[in-house]
Formats: structure tokens, C-alpha cells, sequence
């Protein structure tokens, strides 16, 4: 892990994507009595961070493996983000999704130009397809969380963070597969641990917290949440990285996911998906933990099906 350079894994993907803006609001800083700074994956090219650590997988294949082409397996974001990977470097893409996928995300895949290939809602399902897929194509298969070229690639988000806002206490990172916070781990320690990197899980997907807890990969007995993007476990390749080096990971309630999702739309306009809003939830939840304190919240990303709005924002 000692050579592991995030800082050469930005420069690689760079040129496809973007530097995402970082964002403040000086009424919720006066309200948390902190210094609160959100870096606002939701405006990165397909809405979510998880291109970052796409494009990097795909830059440590073979020309071969290229030609090729690459498979994953996911019904959300990576299956956005593998896709306009693959588009933006010419190579072939396989998508296997859940029959149940939302046609709107299915849609979005199709429209970067990946060819589908729809499975039973299971994850052995998921899985089986996938390795059929890579055995009749060629195609390298990509972890959506657990591969180490997608985590350092996630980490760029978290180096940019700490490059832009010097002297940050501690990041929030909402936590679902374990990549986007091993990878800010990852980007942290080669930035001289400069801060407390936090987790945020949702109390009905607190994976994460459980397999701190125990030292060992622990699994969701319920997936009962609004923030789809956490239902995922943690994998062997992420969780030792984030055992040794996150502090803690606090869990929040729906209601408090809701709540933080609908300051980030109505009071600083930011359009998130619920797992994003969790990290923010955590921040409010233990507000005096964090007064006085400068505060990185990594906004993972803004892909929400607009049709189930009015089920989040119901009036109280």
C-alpha cells in the first residue's frame, strides 16, 4: 500500500472528468457553529463520483483487455459511470442489471452506449451473468466498489478536497461498498493524514459500522433505506484499508437523511440523492462533536428518480 499514489491516478483521469466545485453556506455554518464545506460530486459527469475510479480501472488495462472490453454488475451509479468510461475511451461496455432496475437508469446506460444484459434481482444472479459475460466476450470484469484501481481512482475526490480547503478537522463520507471512503483513506495518507476521515451509514444498512465493530466484513440484514446508493458490504480488498485508518462511522435515521437532503435542495440548492445527504445527516446529528471545526462533506453524487420525489419530501 506504500506506493499507492492517488495523486498519478488524477492525473491520468483528468482530462474526463471534472474538478467538482466546492460549496458553503453561511447559514448552516451558523447554525452547526462550524466551517462546513461540501465537495459536490452531484456536478461530476454522470452525477456521481464513481466515474473517477471507472476511468482509472480502465487506464491499468492491457491494450488487449481494452479491445476487449470491460463488465460489471450494478443497478445504480457504476453502471452510469463504467459506461461514459468506456465511451470516453473508446472501448467496449457490459452492464448486468437487475430486472428490476429502473428503466430511467437503464435508459442512462444505454444512452452512454453500454450494451445491457438484464439478471434475476439477486446478487448470486448478478454475479453468475457477469462471469458468463466476461467468459463469451473477453471482457475484464470491474468491481463497482472492491478493486483497488477503482478505490485510488475514488480517492481523487478527497485529494481535491484537501488540496482546495487547507486545514480541514475531518471529512464525512457517506459509506455503501467502501470504495469512495478507502479511497479517501488512501488519498489522505499521501497527503500526510492531514484529517479524520468519518464514515455516515444509514442505522438500517450499518454494515460498515458492525464490521468495525466486530474486525471483521459484516453483512446488512435489512436494506430498508431511502438511501439506495448504501445498500451494498463492504469488500476484502476495501475493508482492511478501512479499518486501520477511519475513526468511526456514525449512523443516522431516515427522518435525519430526509431532513439533510431537503436543507441541501431548499436552503443551498444542490440537488443530491439521499446517500449523499447522509454524510451532512451525520454532521448535524453530532453538531457538537464538530463546533468549531472545519468540515469536508463529500456529496457523492445527485442521481434521484424524480418520480419518487414526492414519496421523500412528504410534509410533516
Amino acid at each position: 500500500m506504500e506506493n499507492i499514489e492517488v495523486s498519478k491516478a488524477l492525473k491520468k483521469i483528468a482530462p474526463n472528468i471534472h474538478r467538482t466545485p466546492i460549496h458553503t453556506s453561511s447559514w448552516l455554518n451558523s447554525q452547526l457553529d462550524a466551517a462546513v464545506f461540501f465537495k459536490c460530486e452531484n456536478f461530476q459527469r454522470m452525477g456521481a463520483f464513481k466515474i473517477r475510479g471507472a476511468l482509472h480501472a480502465i487506464h491499468h488495462l492491457t491494450d488487449k483487455q481494452k479491445e476487449n472490453g470491460v463488465v460489471t454488475h450494478s443497478s445504480g451509479n457504476f453502471a452510469q459511470a463504467l459506461a461514459l468510461a468506456s465511451k470516453s475511451l473508446s472501448i467496449p461496455c457490459y452492464v448486468v442489471m437487475p430486472s428490476n432496475a429502473p428503466q430511467v437508469k437503464q435508459n442512462a446506460v444505454l444512452d452512454y452506449g453500454a450494451e445491457i444484459i438484464l439478471c434475476e434481482p439477486t446478487n448470486q444472479a448478478r454475479e453468475k451473468t457477469a462471469e458468463s459475460v466476461s467468459q463469451k466476450t473477453g471482457a475484464t470484469f470491474i468491481h463497482p466498489s472492491n478493486d483497488l484501481n477503482v478505490i485510488i481512482g475514488q480517492g481523487t475526490a478527497t485529494f481535491e478536497l484537501i488540496e482546495d480547503i487547507e486545514d480541514l478537522d475531518a471529512i464525512m463520507v457517506p459509506v455503501g461498498g467502501g470504495g469512495l471512503i478507502a479511497g479517501a483513506v488512501l488519498a489522505n495518507k499521501e497527503l500526510g493524514n492531514k484529517v479524520e476521515i468519518i464514515g455516515a451509514e444509514p442505522f438500517e444498512v450499518d454494515d460498515a459500522y458492525q464490521s468495525l465493530k466486530a474486525n471483521k466484513i459484516q453483512f446488512n440484514k435489512t436494506i430498508n433505506t431511502v438511501a439506495d446508493g448504501l445498500k451494498t458490504h463492504l469488500g476484502d480488498i476495501n475493508f482492511p484499508i478501512i479499518k486501520d485508518d477511519v475513526s468511526k462511522i456514525i449512523r443516522v435515521e431516515e427522518n435525519e437523511i430526509i431532513d439533510a437532503m431537503r436543507i441541501l435542495w431548499e436552503r443551498l440548492k444542490l440537488v443530491v440523492e439521499p446517500s449523499a445527504a447522509v454524510a451532512l445527516a451525520a454532521v448535524i446529528k453530532n453538531k457538537k462533536e464538530f463546533r468549531k471545526k472545519r468540515i469536508g462533506v463529500l456529496l457523492s453524487g445527485g442521481n434521484i428518480d424524480l418520480s419518487k420525489i414526492g414519496e421523500l419530501f412528504v410534509e410533516k
